[in-house]
């Protein structure tokens, strides 16, 4: 019996089965009280835009409910297990079946299985569904709600550098000499000191290279006070296009193999990319946390229940799901700053603390 993985197809099946049906109910209840609460902070400011209703509303839920769902998932498989396991050792079905010959290992198994089902999803939504609904959102949000732009690959709210000029575009699309601005300013500068401000809704990169091209061009001096149309005007001869389209690239919004290109225009454009290669290799690593969880809160399953520590073993095993969360997080933030290669800030914590788990477990069960 010990030499077989799955002694009792039986007992699989109702522990994989229990929790999975406790993972979802946790997620539920996650996801429809922080999703109540988000938007009552953001409800005020989509119904500001003038005609935005109920409908509106739920389109903004629409589109924030799948980032909650991604974020929160790897934490409700860890309560989802520490409730399975806690149960089952309550109900002294633990002891039952290490009597009848069952490993710890092997007890846990059924949850793995179920836990790497789960993060197979997590990455299959996160790449079909989260990417885009997390971009139509940065984009709709560029607009302070207004009508929502149609392609979900528009960049919101970039900023560029000319001399001592700053040029900003609310909204950019398109790529190369086909890139189109929207909601342009220009703030010319002389001596740090602002001048003037170039305003114009529509702009186009000239196909003969020689700069930009703003249409229905209006000018603010600031000095004066004073505004003066310039209707068709010309700027920016050194800007390219890819410093827009590149300038504001969110990991979040793209899949990988969008994120793979972004990454590859950016190292031939010769600018830095190890930031957006920790996201990337992190959008692998990130959806199998899940898989870590029924090993890191396997504390909880093991224990005489009436020895009175079973709530202290599922502390420790909530302690260690929440600390691997904070490590991985704080991995990010060092591969983000240069301090650790990108693949590392992403596969390192969730190689640490697999270990750590399986030594836990090895050392006070087996």
């Amino acid at each position: 019996m010990m030499l077989q993985f799955f002694p009792s197809k039986r007992v699989a099946l109702y522990m994989g089965r229990l929790f999975l049906v406790r993972t979802i109910a946790v997620l539920a209840l996650l996801v429809m009280v922080l999703q109540t609460l988000d938007l009552l902070g953001e409800s005020g400011d989509v119904l500001a835009y003038p005609g935005n209703g109920n409908v509106q509303l739920w389109n903004y839920v629409l589109l924030r409910a799948p980032q909650i769902i991604a974020r929160f998932l790897p934490f409700s498989v860890l309560l989802g297990t520490l409730v399975t396991l806690a149960t089952l050792n309550q109900n002294s079905e633990i002891i039952a079946m290490k009597a009848a010959g069952l490993s710890a290992h092997q007890i846990l198994a059924p949850l793995i299985i179920v836990a790497f089902g789960i993060s197979a999803f997590s990455f299959v939504f996160n790449e079909r569904i989260v990417a885009r609904a997390s971009a139509s959102l940065d984009a709709w949000q560029a607009v302070d709600y207004g009508p929502r732009p149609k392609d979900s690959g528009i960049k919101s709210n970039i900023w560029v550098r000319d001399g001592d000029d700053l040029v900003t575009a609310g909204l950019v699309g398109g790529r190369g000499k086909g890139t189109l601005l929207r909601n342009v300013e220009i703030f010319n500068r002389s001596n740090n000191s602002l001048t003037t401000i170039i305003q114009a809704p529509r702009g186009r990169y000239d196909a003969q290279g020689s700069g930009w091209i703003l249409e229905n061009a209006r000018s603010f001096d600031v000095v004066r006070g004073t505004s003066t149309m310039l209707g068709t005007v010309r700027f920016g001869r050194d800007i390219r296009p890819d410093q827009f389209t590149l300038a504001k690239v969110d990991a979040n919004g793209l899949s990988i193999g969008a994120l793979s290109s972004a990454i590859a225009d950016l190292k031939d454009a010769g600018r830095p990319t190890a930031a957006l290669e920790g996201a990337l290799w992190h959008k692998t690593s990130g959806p199998l946390s899940a898989l870590l969880m029924p090993l890191l809160g396997a504390v909880a399953a093991f224990g005489l229940a009436r020895s009175g520590k079973l709530f202290v073993r599922a502390v420790i095993g909530m302690s260690l799901g929440f600390t691997y969360f904070v490590a991985d997080n704080f991995a990010l933030a060092m591969g983000n700053l240069g301090a650790y290669p990108p693949l590392m800030a992403a596969w390192a914590p969730f190689l640490l603390f697999l270990l750590v788990g399986e030594t836990v477990l090895v050392r006070t069960e087996e």
